[in-house]
């Protein structure tokens, strides 16, 4: 038996590193080092997800010589598939939190203020803790300094929805204590992902030559009351269609289904209905064909935003003073209600910001962008 296991990423245990070589007798044929080990603990929307990547070349910049592992939600896994800075992901479940407990960490960085997250970040082991975990009371409360504005906006209501002009990545990156460097959402196809949208595109003889409009319909049912109503969805694409220029494509997930199912109804053959039930990759492929995305504040807003599209999102009860576009975009919210935004589940007003949304700017955006494009 050796004296000690190689401090090597290579080196699991279980079997060779290469086939027919054995690390004892031949030496180590390609070490790799731990260096700082870092966890990411995000088990927020899969929205969240995708932002907290834009983290993720600041703090390789910060930590050259490391390994990253992410834990996540299974929904959110597949998010996080292909990209290298990332050495592996891990599905938050029994099995999964016992592996973490018995590792040790140089830094755990929880951007989640959640019961849940912060109370996996208290349980594994690390030097440095950045971000949220919980006292005694199961509270959440700040690790470090870094943290504190973050933490102050969840438990300020006028900070938050009045004074605030920071983006999420803004004061994401203070929490994690990284140069804020408006980094970019990551999110890489496979070659197999590209040639799909490729072979799918050709099926729907679409080509580079279309102006194709992609709609995100909806929303998670968490807060229902982001989606802008059926009626006003087909009155937009009725305008769109009326130009004789436009391919309109429905995008969405399993809860958009039946929503998807009734605007498309109304056009028939007019408008592409996408598979909303074939998982997130396969939704981000076909996501990834029009060249502009109008959407609310939702998964597939953040989605756009990482295929870096051009994206007109529109805003009701959520901040939009949080959202970065990156230069790619208008967001369109709802200036002189001061009801908003407001994060209710419950709106006590006939929800006014969704019925105000301004349907003509969208248009007239739209129409600025393929204008300027040609």
């Amino acid at each position: 038996m050796p004296k000690e296991i190689p401090n090597c990423k290579r080196f699991t245990g279980y079997k060779p590193c290469f086939p027919d070589h054995n690390c004892w007798t031949d030496g180590c044929k390609d070490n790799i080092p731990f260096g700082t080990k870092i966890l990411i603990i995000n088990l927020d929307a899969m929205g969240d997800v995708l932002m907290t990547t834009a983290q993720l070349k600041s703090i390789k910049k910060k930590y050259p010589v490391s390994t990253i592992i992410w834990i996540t939600l299974k929904n959110a896994a597949p998010l996080l598939q292909n990209i290298d800075l990332i050495d592996s992901v891990f599905i938050y479940n029994a099995e999964s939190i016992l592996v973490l407990q018995q590792m040790k960490f140089d830094i755990v960085m929880n951007v989640d203020k959640s019961v849940r997250s912060a109370a996996l970040a208290m349980s594994v082991s690390a030097d440095k803790k950045l971000g949220f975990g919980i006292n005694e009371n199961a509270q959440i409360i700040p690790f470090n300094k870094g943290a504190e504005y973050n933490y102050l906006l969840g438990m300020d209501d006028h900070l938050k929805f009045k004074v605030n002009t920071r983006t999420g990545q803004d004061y994401l990156s203070e929490t994690l204590e990284v140069p804020y460097e408006r980094n970019e959402y990551l999110f890489n196809f496979s070659n197999e992902e590209i040639d799909f949208i490729e072979n799918y595109k050709s099926e729907l003889g679409l080509t580079n030559n279309d102006e194709i409009i992609g709609f995100n319909t909806g929303c998670s049912d968490l807060y229902p009351n982001k989606k802008m109503t059926i009626e006003q969805h087909i009155y937009l694409i009725d305008r769109f269609l009326s130009y004789n220029r436009f391919k309109i494509m429905l995008l969405g997930g399993p809860v958009d289904t039946e929503r998807n199912k009734i605007i498309a109804g109304k056009f028939g053959e007019k408008v592409i209905n996408t598979p909303t039930t074939l998982g997130v990759r396969k939704g981000a492929c076909f996501e990834s064909i029009p060249q502009l995305i109008i959407t609310g504040d939702s998964f597939g807003m953040h989605l756009a935003i990482a295929l870096k599209k051009y994206v007109i999102a529109w805003f009701g009860l959520s901040c939009w003073q949080e959202i970065d576009l990156y230069d790619r975009g208008v967001k369109i919210y709802p200036e002189d209600l001061e009801c908003a935004p407001c994060w209710k589940k419950v709106c006590p007003y006939n929800l006014e910001c969704i019925q105000q949304i301004d349907l003509e700017r969208i248009e007239n955006e739209t129409l600025k962008y393929f204008s300027n494009s040609d």
